[in-house]
């Protein structure tokens, strides 16, 4: 929701007049739009004149300065602008050498700029106009289709072409071989709301995508549930591909644009774009310096849309060309400076070589191997939950963090030489569950793990169930140590210390070991339930302490949770069965 205005109604006007404070080193405002100051000593060129409605910002002003569009008409929110703003902006841009009117294809701006057309040929400015087409899912004949964000890379192509000190016929000319060879397929996740409104303009169904949106809500194709990041990617791209403009052979040079409609994060789009890439290579397209970020939006829009632009030489040249405005700089020079890093120069110095280890180190390691594959998935079951749990008084990241720590764990555990024992299988598990975690807990984690291993060694002639209380309580230590915390500040310990003591009692008692860690794993996850009555003594959530009375920790929550699973793993190994039913997650129960 847009919720800084003053007055709603004001809202176009009142953003402008602040985007013209800020950027008054390179462009100033004129009655309609803005337009880009002149460099020294440049000749003459002719003028790119852009625009449309605000809301889509960096579309339009923000596309203005020099090897881009000359100036740009702002209309109101989601309005065409007037044609009385067209001819102000347009003769306010023009250098003598004629002006082109570029515009996304809907019906009020092709009649305002239309209008605008005319009334400046008839003042004796040779005016020339490109309308851009790029939705493919708007219409079937391409002459119908809106424009929504190919209308960048139909501009950079005219800005660079007049840059260069092109002619009128031929910025005019780049112009529509540019929109000929540029297509889009957008999604939407969430609507968008205008200024003052207290409801976005549309919905998508819960749990759904709106395939092929407009940027201001136009229908799309239809709505589609939501799908993960390779589908999407695979969606879009498959759309684009089977639009291959006319007479372009399969294959070739494209320059995408993956653009984001002003809700959805950048790190989202960096994640698309890493499945994108490979699909477009896939399909034998050489890509050349994609864009990815938000270049036409459409206020809070959650969504996004892929352009490819299919080069040939002369647009791959425009395309490749130095441009500099507000919210968009393209700049060669520096770029090519870079010496880039030959492939192969990195060595495998970072190779391990796997200790010798014992029969038994090694049959440790492979219940150690099922054990972490059963806290992968246990993890990944309960991330929402502990999330939920840690969102109370925290960040919420405890159970996307134990998920990433766990991942990266087992993918090493998996590749991992058969022939390793338990303690070097464990270093490398805690090593890059500390690495890719990150945060708190992914240190401890990462630093127990290591000690668990080390207690048992991979010279070990037997791993007895007094050597595994002993690494249990190696395990603890090395919490304890680095975190420096202690039972009853409201941490893991909480669930942990419990936990080994209730453990070593047993097995000292002569309770075999898979008895004993299922009754001692029990003892841990009431010992976390109960952690909802203390206040946070350590951490971040104790500057929330009152807040987080009543709940438990959620450290200590996951902790109670994989000792029991681990409990079943070493259960099922003793009656020779598979966890992979079991049912139990070791959570907090009501």
């Amino acid at each position: 929701m847009t919720t800084i205005c003053d007055e709603p109604d004001e809202f176009a006007e009142d953003q402008l007049a602040g985007w013209l404070a800020l950027y008054a080193d390179r462009v100033r405002g004129v009655t309609g739009g803005v337009m880009t100051l002149p460099t020294a000593g440049a000749a003459p060129q002719v003028a790119v004149v852009i625009g449309g409605g605000s809301g889509h910002y960096p579309a339009f002003s923000g596309l203005v300065g020099p090897g881009l569009a000359t100036g740009a008409v702002v209309g109101n929110v989601f309005t065409s602008p007037s044609a009385a703003q067209v001819y102000s902006v347009a003769r306010a841009a023009d250098q003598g050498r004629g002006v082109v009117l570029c515009f996304g294809n809907y019906a009020g701006d092709t009649m305002n700029f239309g209008i605008a057309a005319e009334r400046l040929r008839a003042a004796g400015v040779d005016t020339r106009v490109v309308v851009v087409t790029d939705d493919v899912a708007s219409a079937d004949e391409v002459d119908r289709r809106r424009g929504i964000a190919g209308d960048f890379a139909v501009v950079k192509a005219m800005g660079a072409a007049a840059a260069a000190g092109a002619p009128l016929d031929e910025v005019e000319r780049v112009g529509r071989h540019a929109n000929d060879r540029t297509r889009t397929i957008g999604v939407a996740f969430s609507g968008c709301t205008l200024p003052g409104a207290v409801e976005p303009l549309f919905t998508v169904p819960a749990g759904h995508l709106g395939l092929g949106l407009g940027i201001h809500g136009e229908p799309g194709i239809r709505d589609v549930p939501l799908v993960p990041a390779r589908q999407l990617a695979q969606l879009l791209v498959d759309r684009l591909l089977a639009e291959r403009p006319t007479g372009v052979a399969a294959g070739g040079r494209v320059a995408p644009v993956l653009n984001g409609l002003g809700d959805t994060k950048y790190e989202e789009l960096f994640l698309l774009w890493g499945r994108i890439a490979p699909l477009l290579e896939q399909a034998g397209l050489e890509v050349v310096e994609p864009e990815v970020g938000e270049l036409v939006t459409s206020l809070d829009m959650g969504g996004c849309s892929l352009t490819l632009q299919w080069l040939d030489d002369d647009l791959e040249g425009l395309w490749l060309a130095d441009a500099y405005a507000p919210a968009y700089r393209k700049v060669a020079a520096p770029v090519a400076a870079l010496v880039p890093v030959a492939v192969g120069t990195e060595t495998a110095a970072g190779a391990t070589v796997v200790p010798d280890a014992t029969r038994a180190s090694r049959e440790a390691a492979e219940t150690v191997r099922t054990v972490v594959a059963a806290m992968d998935r246990l993890l990944r079951e309960q991330e929402h939950e502990l999330g939920r749990i840690d969102a109370v008084a925290g960040d919420g990241d405890h159970g996307r963090g134990m998920v990433k720590g766990v991942g990266a764990a087992r993918r090493v555990v998996d590749a991992t030489n058969a022939d390793a024992g338990v303690a070097f299988l464990l270093g490398r598990a805690g090593e890059a569950w500390a690495a890719e975690a990150g945060g708190t807990s992914g240190v401890l984690w990462g630093a127990a793990l290591e000690a668990f291993g080390a207690a048992l060694g991979d010279d070990v002639d037997e791993v007895t169930p007094p050597l595994v209380v002993a690494a249990a309580r190696a395990f603890a230590d090395a919490i304890i140590q680095l975190g420096r915390a202690r039972r009853g500040d409201k941490t893991l310990l909480d669930a942990l210390l419990p936990f080994v003591d209730a453990l070593d009692t047993d097995v000292r008692a002569g309770v075999p070991l898979p008895e004993a860690w299922a009754a001692a794993a029990e003892v841990a996850r009431l010992e976390a339930t109960a952690t909802a009555t203390l206040s946070p003594r350590v951490g971040r959530a104790r500057p929330l302490a009152e807040k987080s009375v009543g709940t438990p920790d959620a450290g200590a929550v996951s902790m109670g949770m994989v000792l029991t699973r681990v409990g079943e793993v070493l259960a099922a190994r003793r009656d020779g069965t598979t966890t992979t039913t079991a049912t139990t997650t070791g959570g907090v129960h009501a």
